[in-house]
């Protein structure tokens, strides 16, 4: 009878155990001064000037919080809200609201850093997969960040 109370027990564990944060992280070296890429990135709002995926992105208060729609190309949009914002440190983290992607619990955070004679721009995500199996989840937010760091590169040339 006993074997049949431990798995039982180990089983209930398992089912009421939160699903674990997924990570994501993706660089891009540039060939810019960290200043210039910084000035590149921008405002909150400045994602709109070299993401290719965004068409658009308002700006508003709420709160005493910076919060963020941003239209995406293709429809769909995302209220992002900021965190925090280090200028002197070149790096700021959000979090994603609402919005299509298939996560939850999201945070993230760009930053750039000296790297030779250019820069390191990490853009580092965690959040928990929403509607979809981890792997895609990952895979979607790689992407964004991925077209993210390339348009930023083009645009700091």
């Amino acid at each position: 009878m006993l074997k049949f109370v431990i798995p039982a027990a180990a089983l209930a564990v398992v089912a009421i155990t939160p699903a674990s944060a997924l990570e994501v992280t993706k660089t891009a070296t540039i060939a810019a001064a960290p200043d210039a890429v910084w000035k590149t990135i921008g405002s909150f709002c400045g994602i709109s000037d070299w993401h290719p995926v965004v068409e658009k992105c308002e700006l508003a208060d709420m709160g005493g919080k910076k919060h963020r729609t941003l239209s995406l190309k293709g429809g769909g949009t995302l209220l992002e809200e900021e965190q925090a914002r280090d200028d002197k440190a070149m790096s700021y983290t959000y979090t994603i609201l609402e919005g299509p992607l298939p996560v939850s619990d999201y945070k993230s955070t760009i930053m750039v850093a000296k790297d030779g004679s250019g820069s390191k721009v990490t853009w580092s995500g965690n959040f928990k997969a929403k509607g979809a199996p981890d792997d895609k989840a990952q895979e979607a937010i790689g992407g964004v960040y991925e077209a993210g760091l390339k348009g930023l590169a083009e645009k700091t040339k």
